[in-house]
């Protein structure tokens, strides 16, 4: 985690244990190879179950150091399964999930039960933990104590089950389906040829999974037994019950420098164990409606707020897992929550009486801000969190900041060949939102040359750039001749390049979703100069670099300058001399996506009642069947809903209607859009439309709390 991969494969060199092994696993995944041995973990387990030596802890059973390795393992196979072409093996990828969330369930079973064997010391942690909030915000994730049960000590026979089946590794899972199941076999004896029954896709979709878990002949539903642990009580009865989320996160929130971590095993895993099952709930409760069958497959459903805890846990530990642990919590408040618009209010977040509400809801800045300042003193030499920290500057509206620390990252090159690749496309981005239209192109056409991930969508930005200088100088009262043609000969050559580099990546078999964009648009355009006999660069519509920004929701990082200037941009299309002609033959699809567009954008202006009405206007009035088909944009018509949802979430807090109203109306706006039929681009606006769902849910929990 300090970008010296090198010097940890020769550390790792040196040693043949399964630790060595995984480490060496962990470097090659982290170089997007696959070079672990998940076998010898598989069998250390196995011989430290049976080693009356092995390190015996108080809060885990013999070999948890190594079913988490080996579940680790799993997530990491699973990762790479699913980013493989083949849509057998991203299956093949979810069931390894599936198995591995059965493994860390255990581990954190484990702690449950420890902590509710000693609730003196829980609460200790939790009062300890407390006092050092504001000096170790980056630190501490406090649960309050709704988090400690009130359990007896000794465990139930349900418990000693689960003790056992993680002792002798003899977790089954059910195949799911009436009729069918797997056989018992041991957890530490997972075949590396996974078997799986296909998906079928005409099956209906429930609330909860159906298949279960059989632990020593009981059999309990998987998604009952697998998030939220036991239906224990979810405070001391000697303290009032806090307001607190509909579930109980019940988490070992104890620090590093706590007598419970004596052992460095311990440390090991609890620090593992959190982040990985952290991280899996997080990822599934990410899943757009678009994808909701894959749930069948995986066999659980996510559980956003629980993950983040645990991910919060985890990095506070000074290894491996708290470093990533740190990564992913850094990654998602700053990529996911900075692509959201619906989220709660920092105000309303400090109004909570809920402590980890407060801590993970919305975007804890400070909180957020130390913990990079602390990953920094840890890593010092990684680029990986001066580019959390351009992000944290961009989602601050501080774009200019953000390429200056970018581009001073870049004077010290990376032996990482993918965070150089990674702080390239952020410097991309963020030329595009401040309008700088030739660093822009430039910096895509260098992302060509340093990742193969989508060589389409990096030629089609380039063009969309171009476009927009060539555009300016035909404005321009000085035009440029040479430039213009230097421009408009650039711009073609990038735009009609893109689809020839479409479709050479997949994702779970299917073409990557801006590719299939991309190769639509160009097709669109170059009808449209046959048709119109025009050139093709001036064929183009409504700017297709502003669309970029609006998918990439540049728009909420923009100042309101920058804004205006996208508006100056927009204007183009419907107000500007030079394309008076072609606007007047333009159909109903590309004057919705100017209406989209600007919409977003004077929304983000905060002129929401001018928004509204260039969205009734320009696209709610139309007929959505005039929105599909052919070479149409159908994407315009969800995408409006869904900017009525957000404006009216905006509003909530002027008057005129109550705040309640203004609510219901944006969730009225949300389900809509969430119940959509399958259009371009749906799952990215999905993961928007899933955050803005869990923050509405969060909301009414909050008023009837």
């Amino acid at each position: 985690m300090n970008d010296d991969l090198q010097a940890a494969e020769d550390g790792l060199a040196n040693g043949s244990s399964s630790f060595h092994k995984f480490g060496k696993g962990m470097v090659a995944f982290l170089r997007a190879t696959l070079g672990f041995e998940p076998e010898v973990m598989r069998e250390d387990q196995k011989k430290a179950q049976r080693d009356s030596q092995t390190h015996r802890s108080a809060i885990y059973p013999p070999g948890s150091e190594y079913a988490l390795c080996y579940a680790e393992s799993q997530i990491m196979s699973a990762v790479v399964s699913v980013l493989n072409e083949s849509l057998t093996e991203s299956i093949r990828g979810f069931y390894k999930l599936r198995k591995a969330f059965i493994t860390l369930d255990s581990i954190m079973d484990a702690e449950n039960r420890y902590m509710r064997g000693h609730p003196k010391r829980s609460l200790d942690s939790q009062r300890s933990t407390e006092s050092l909030r504001s000096n170790r915000s980056a630190r501490s994730t406090e649960g309050g104590p709704a988090e400690v049960a009130d359990q007896s000590a000794t465990p139930t026979k349900e418990e000693k089950s689960l003790r056992d089946t993680v002792q002798q590794g003899e977790v089954a899972a059910g195949a799911g389906t009436k009729g069918t199941s797997e056989q018992k076999k041991p957890m530490s004896d997972d075949s590396g040829d996974d078997e799986f029954y296909d998906v079928n896709d005409t099956a209906t979709e429930t609330d909860t999974y159906t298949g279960h878990l059989e632990i020593d002949g009981i059999v309990k539903d998987l998604s009952e037994a697998s998030l939220n642990g036991p239906n224990n009580r979810s405070h001391s009865p000697d303290l009032p019950p806090p307001k607190s989320l509909p579930t109980n996160h019940q988490i070992m929130n104890h620090d590093p420098d706590s007598d419970v971590f004596s052992n460095p095993i311990d440390v090991f895993v609890h620090s593992g164990a959190n982040l990985c099952f952290g991280l899996l709930l997080v990822m599934i409760s990410m899943i757009p409606p678009a994808f909701n069958k894959l749930l069948f497959i995986i066999g659980f459903h996510g559980d956003r707020d629980r993950g983040l805890l645990l991910l919060w846990q985890a990095s506070k530990f000074h290894n491996i897992n708290g470093a990533m642990a740190g990564l992913c919590v850094l990654g998602f408040y700053h990529a996911i929550i900075g692509f959201a618009d619906i989220l709660p209010d920092p105000s309303e977040n400090k109004a909570s009486q809920n402590v980890a509400q407060q801590e993970i809801h919305g975007y804890p800045r400070e909180r957020c801000q130390a913990l990079l300042q602390d990953m920094r003193t840890r890593h010092p030499k990684s680029q990986l969190w001066r580019l959390e920290e351009a992000r944290m500057e961009a989602m601050d509206r501080n774009l200019d900041v953000a390429i200056s620390l970018l581009e001073e990252s870049a004077k010290h090159k990376s032996p990482l060949k993918q965070v150089e690749a990674l702080n390239m496309f952020e410097k991309s981005l963020n030329a595009m939102y401040i309008h700088d239209y030739t660093l822009c192109a430039e910096s895509f056409l260098k992302c060509v040359k340093l990742n193969n991930w989508s060589h389409a969508l990096y030629y089609y930005i380039a063009g969309a750039a171009y476009v927009e200088l060539y555009r300016q100088c035909i404005l321009s009262p000085s035009s440029d001749e040479k430039k213009k043609k230097e421009y408009a000969a650039k711009a073609t050559e990038y735009l009609q390049l893109a689809p020839k580099h479409a479709g050479k990546k997949k994702f779970m078999a299917r073409q990557l979703p801006f590719d299939v964009m991309v190769t639509r648009k160009i097709q669109k355009w170059e009808a449209r100069a046959r048709d119109w006999g025009i050139e093709f660069v001036d064929a183009v519509g409504v700017s297709p670099l502003e669309e970029m920004v609006f998918f990439w929701n540049g728009f909420k990082r923009m100042n309101p300058s920058q804004l205006e200037r996208s508006l100056e941009n927009l204007s183009w299309s419907d107000r500007s001399e030079a394309n008076r002609k072609n606007w007047q033959m333009e159909e109903k699809d590309e004057r919705a996506v100017l209406a989209v567009l600007k919409g977003a954008t004077l929304r983000n202006l905060g002129r929401w009642d001018t928004a509204i009405k260039v969205l009734k206007d320009g696209v709610l009035g139309i007929e959505k069947t005039e929105l599909k088909g052919g070479l149409r944009d159908d994407w315009t018509m969800p995408c409006a809903h869904y900017e009525m949802g957000v404006t009216s979430w905006m509003r909530r807090k002027e008057g005129g209607k109550g705040e309640g109203e203004w609510v219901k109306e944006s969730e009225g706006w949300i389900e809509k859009t969430a119940k959509w039929e399958s259009y371009e681009l749906d799952a990215r606006i999905g993961l928007k439309v899933a955050t803005a769902q869990d923050t509405l849910k969060k909301y009414w929990a909050g008023k009837k709390a």
